[in-house]
C-alpha cells in the first residue's frame, strides 16, 4: 500500500528525480579510465574539444592515439602531450593522418591496421563538421552535403565498428560520441547537421543498451555553446572554453546515456531554485 502511494505521488516522484540528478552531477564518483585499457583514441584531436580531451586523458595516465587530417598539427599536439605527461609512464603518443571527409574503404583499412592489436579502452568520436553558415538545404553544394554525412555519421559509425568488438571481447571499454544541442531541436537552415547529430545520439543510446552487459559503455555528449573554431563562439559566462568543457565532462566518462556536462555550480543553483523556490510552493495545490 505504501509503495503504491509513493508510486502515484507526484511530489515524491519529482523529489526522487531531482535527487537522482543531484547524485549524478555531484556525488557519483568518476571512473578510473585506465581500467578500460591502455590506449585512448581521439578523433579531431588537434583543436578545440578534441585536443582538450587528448591532454586531459594523458593527464589521467592514458596513452594516446590522435587522429586528424593535418600532420603538422598532430605532431605538435603529440609533442605537447609527451613533454607534459611522458613522465607519467604513458607510451609515446601515436598519431594517424586521416581526412574523415573522405573516409573510404581504403582509408578505413589503413586506420584499422594501425589500431590492430592495441589495448584500446577509450574512444572519443569528436570529429565533426557543421554548415559554413546557416542556409536552405537545397543551397548546400553536393560536396558539403556528402562531407556532413562523412564527418558526423560515417566517422562515428566506422571508428566505433573498429574498436567495439575488441572491447566486448575484453569486457571493458567506453566510447564517447560528441553530438550537439542541435540534435534535440528542430533546426531550420541547419537541417542536415541537426539530423546527423540526432543520429549520433540515437546510435549511442542503442549501442549502450546493446553492449553494457558486456562491459562496454557508450555515451553521447551534447555540448551546447562551447568556444571552439567549429562553433565560431567566444568565451563568456555561458560559453565555456573547450578546456573548461572537458574538465566538467571528465566525471561522466565511463557511464552511458546522453549527458550535458554543465557547470557544477550552475547545477547546484538550479536544483536549489527548482526545489525550494519554484516547486515547493506549488505542492500545496497538488
Amino acid at each position: 500500500m505504501i509503495c503504491s502511494y509513493l508510486a502515484n505521488n507526484t511530489k515524491f516522484q519529482i523529489y526522487i528525480q531531482l535527487l537522482g540528478t543531484f547524485y549524478r552531477y555531484q556525488l557519483r564518483p568518476s571512473v578510473k579510465l585506465t581500467k578500460f585499457g591502455k590506449y585512448a583514441i581521439v578523433t579531431g584531436a588537434t583543436d578545440g574539444i578534441g585536443k582538450a580531451y587528448a591532454l586531459a586523458l594523458a593527464k589521467r595516465g592514458m596513452s594516446l592515439i590522435l587522429i586528424s587530417r593535418t600532420e603538422s598539427k598532430l605532431q605538435a599536439v603529440a609533442e605537447e602531450i609527451d613533454t607534459k605527461y611522458g613522465s607519467k609512464g604513458i607510451e609515446k603518443t601515436k598519431y594517424i593522418v586521416c581526412d574523415y571527409s573522405n573516409f573510404d574503404e581504403k582509408t578505413r583499412a589503413r586506420v584499422a591496421k594501425e589500431l590492430e592489436g592495441l589495448d584500446i579502452g577509450v574512444l572519443i568520436n569528436n570529429v565533426g563538421q557543421s554548415y559554413r553558415y546557416p542556409r536552405y538545404f537545397h543551397e548546400l553544394p553536393n560536396d558539403e552535403v556528402g562531407a556532413l554525412i562523412e564527418m558526423n555519421i560515417n566517422s562515428t559509425v566506422w571508428m566505433t565498428n573498429m574498436v567495439i568488438a575488441g572491447m566486448a571481447e575484453r569486457k571493458r571499454g567506453t566510447i564517447i560520441n560528441l553530438s550537439s544541442g542541435s540534435a534535440d531541436f528542430t533546426m531550420p537552415l541547419l537541417a542536415e547537421y541537426g539530423a546527423a547529430k540526432m543520429f549520433v545520439e540515437r546510435f549511442s543510446l542503442s549501442l549502450d543498451a546493446e553492449y553494457k552487459s558486456r562491459g562496454v559503455r557508450v555515451q553521447c555528449q551534447v555540448p551546447f555553446y562551447v568556444a571552439t573554431k567549429l562553433a565560431k563562439l567566444r568565451k563568456s559566462l555561458t560559453v565555456p572554453t573547450a578546456e573548461a568543457y572537458v574538465w566538467m565532462s571528465m566525471r561522466w566518462l565511463g557511464y552511458g546515456g546522453v549527458v550535458q556536462p554543465v557547470s557544477c555550480l550552475f547545477c547546484d543553483a538550479f536544483i536549489f531554485i527548482l526545489i525550494f523556490v519554484c516547486i515547493s510552493p506549488i505542492y500545496q495545490y497538488l
